[in-house]
């Protein structure tokens, strides 16, 4: 039996797919129901369990036949306000979680992020703890993934950290503002017909600012990775590249059939000016060292295949 925390999130749904797809359906999604339950009919699970009450009778939930549990549930936004609110969803119930873990023996890989090396770093490397998290998403996992060190060094069970950089791919849709650039350019585009960029910001010219663009499928391949292993510990998940935002505009306007400067550039919004990652770019040495041998989808394909899933929507 597997759990599966955020089954009906972005990367969990993506997981539980893969799953199905490798015949394995004893699956116990935990999950909100404010989500669209439609997606249940798209997958095999043997239990669907709301949120809070897993959580508050977690000890009757996480039993010895329990093999791994996958922890995708977060609050995932990074303009979240409410620290205790935050620190409770990402830190106090991950503590709980894990320490459950523990007590059966359960393999626990759980969902981390590039959000923890702020926005005053180059150095996207797991052994850089003097980072500054930008917002209180990012504080909360950072503070999470501290506990996990000292845990790790026990030695009890194997405990993965997964530091996803920016993840695309289908099944975003809920996530909506918060969900990747990828989704949000294309729907701009069918929408206005044109897509929005911020202008410069931080040294970086319109449009040119830097992320490492990774694809939910190979997130999904490193948590099946670390599932069939026994390794623990932290570990960046993402392309090692870093490439434009003005590069994604440009691919979302070919699929389309259009000339790329059907682009504009708008003023950066006050409120995300203190926050926002102009750069990001996972060191992924560590995962590689680890064994893990899979090429990561650059971001051309990985957008054209998105695209061609997408688009099958509008």
């Amino acid at each position: 039996m597997i759990i599966v925390t955020g089954g009906l999130g972005f990367v969990g749904y993506n997981l539980i797919k893969k799953l199905n797809s490798l015949k394995i359906y004893n699956i116990i999604i935990v999950d909100t129901k404010k989500k669209k339950l439609n997606n249940l009919k798209k997958i095999k699970y043997s239990k669907f369990i709301e949120t809070k009450k897993f959580y508050k009778d977690i000890d009757r939930h996480m039993r010895k036949n329990i093999k791994c549990v996958f922890h995708q549930g977060a609050n995932s936004s990074t303009t979240e306000t409410n620290k205790q609110k935050i620190y409770e969803q990402n830190y106090y119930s991950s503590i709980k979680l894990l320490e459950c873990a523990k007590k059966n023996n359960i393999k626990f890989i759980y969902a981390s992020s590039a959000a923890t090396y702020g926005i005053n770093t180059k150095n996207f490397n797991e052994t850089n703890w003097k980072v500054k998290p930008a917002n209180l998403y990012g504080n909360s996992k950072l503070d999470f993934d501290k506990y996990v060190k000292k845990e790790i060094k026990k030695k009890e069970i194997q405990i993965i950290g997964l530091r996803y950089f920016n993840v695309y791919g289908p099944y975003e849709f809920h996530k909506k503002n918060m969900a990747s650039v990828i989704f949000n350019f294309n729907k701009k585009f069918i929408k206005d017909k044109i897509i929005s960029l911020f202008k410069g910001s931080n040294g970086y010219k319109n449009g040119e600012q830097l992320r490492d663009f990774v694809h939910v499928d190979d997130c999904v391949k490193v948590n099946l990775y670390f599932f069939r292993n026994t390794k623990s510990g932290i570990f960046n998940v993402g392309t090692g590249k870093c490439e434009s935002f003005n590069k994604v505009a440009n691919l979302i306007l070919r699929h389309h059939g259009v000339n790329t400067n059907k682009k504009k550039y708008i003023e950066f919004p006050k409120k995300l000016k203190k926050s926002y990652q102009s750069y990001t770019k996972a060191n992924i040495s560590k995962l590689i060292n680890s064994g893990y041998n899979k090429k990561f989808i650059n971001l051309n394909n990985g957008v054209r295949k998105y695209l061609r899933f997408l688009n099958k929507k509008y």
